[in-house]
């Protein structure tokens, strides 16, 4: 791996694209095997029956989120270890203003399709693309959010998409969060890439959640690309998977403080750039990684290296 040595951040030494080795099989290849071929069945008609047809239903939101839990049942993705930043365990009921609500703005990372799901499972809420360059963002359906995670890094939006700002989305959808995943490309779960201005595209006073998601085990990770194959076996063929989640102390986002600001080279100005500070500070905090150099446009090196390498063995 020493040709991928210039995609390790330098200060850590961290590589977040490159993918989870996965485990030795041994003598679980026949178990693994028939796990996999009895849930493959499964998975497929509850995905297809949610994206096909229930979710187009009035079941309301408590019948979709039966559904999607549904989907998370197969694989077995049971057990929630959720933490919430000033809130002791047992007294969630007391502290539901420390969750995402309607209004609010969840800036959560992303390395796994299973990000989506469980978002849309728990909080309901409208899904959006960031860019690196734009505080703009794509509003994206559940199912365009979970097939982002297998696509390939973009530093610019394609010609043909439509970007509005987040203030419009939230008005246009008052009763539902919105999700940002502002990292703008998933990782392999052990680093915090710089944040997408789009989080300083929050309108002023709107509550901004840093939520992190993290996998035990952890190679149902997708940092590569297309990699839809070895997702689902590495999902479908462990007999359970546990999600750790956690969200910090709401941010409120802070009004402009008037065009005198002197702005920075990339356009942002202090306040905006100790925002996004902010908000990466948390996400390295509650992942317990730590925030790196590397971004969207040396994953797309990366990815560009090794479809090459891999061509070549």
């Amino acid at each position: 791996m020493s040709r991928f040595s210039q995609f390790r951040d330098r200060g850590s030494g961290i590589a977040p694209f490159l993918p989870i080795p996965p485990e030795p099989l041994g003598i679980q290849f026949p178990l693994r095997v028939a796990l996999f071929c009895f849930r493959l069945v499964f998975f497929l008609v509850a995905c297809v029956s949610y994206f096909a047809v229930l979710q187009w239903l009035p079941i309301g939101s408590l019948g979709n989120k039966a559904a999607l839990w549904c989907i998370l049942g197969v694989p077995s993705i049971w057990w929630i270890d959720l933490q919430i930043d000033g809130v002791k365990r047992g007294s969630l009921a007391q502290n539901k203003t420390r969750l995402p609500g309607k209004g609010a703005v969840i800036a959560a990372s992303f390395t796994s399709p299973i990000d989506a799901i469980y978002l849309a499972a728990v909080f309901d809420p409208v899904f959006t693309a960031s860019y690196p360059r734009t505080k703009q963002v794509e509003h994206l359906s559940l199912f365009q959010a979970v097939v982002r995670a297998f696509a390939p890094p973009r530093v610019t939006p394609p010609p043909s998409t439509k970007l509005v700002d987040i203030d419009t989305l939230l008005r246009r959808y008052p009763s539902r969060p919105l999700v940002l995943f502002p990292e703008c490309t998933t990782t392999n779960g052990r680093g915090v890439l710089p944040l997408s201005p789009s989080v300083v595209g929050v309108p002023p006073a709107t509550r901004l959640f840093p939520v992190s998601l993290r996998y035990t085990p952890v190679d149902v990770v997708t940092p590569l690309p297309g990699s839809y194959l070895s997702f689902l076996w590495t999902l479908l063929s462990k007999p359970t998977h546990c999600i750790r989640v956690r969200i910090a102390e709401s941010i409120t986002v802070p009004g402009s403080s008037g065009s005198g600001n002197v702005l920075a080279d990339d356009g942002l100005t202090p306040p905006e750039k100790a925002l996004l500070d902010s908000v990466g500070e948390s996400l390295a905090r509650l992942g317990r990684v730590k925030r790196v150099g590397l971004g969207v446009q040396e994953k797309v090196d990366f990815v560009r290296l090794w479809s090459r390498t891999r061509r070549t063995w």
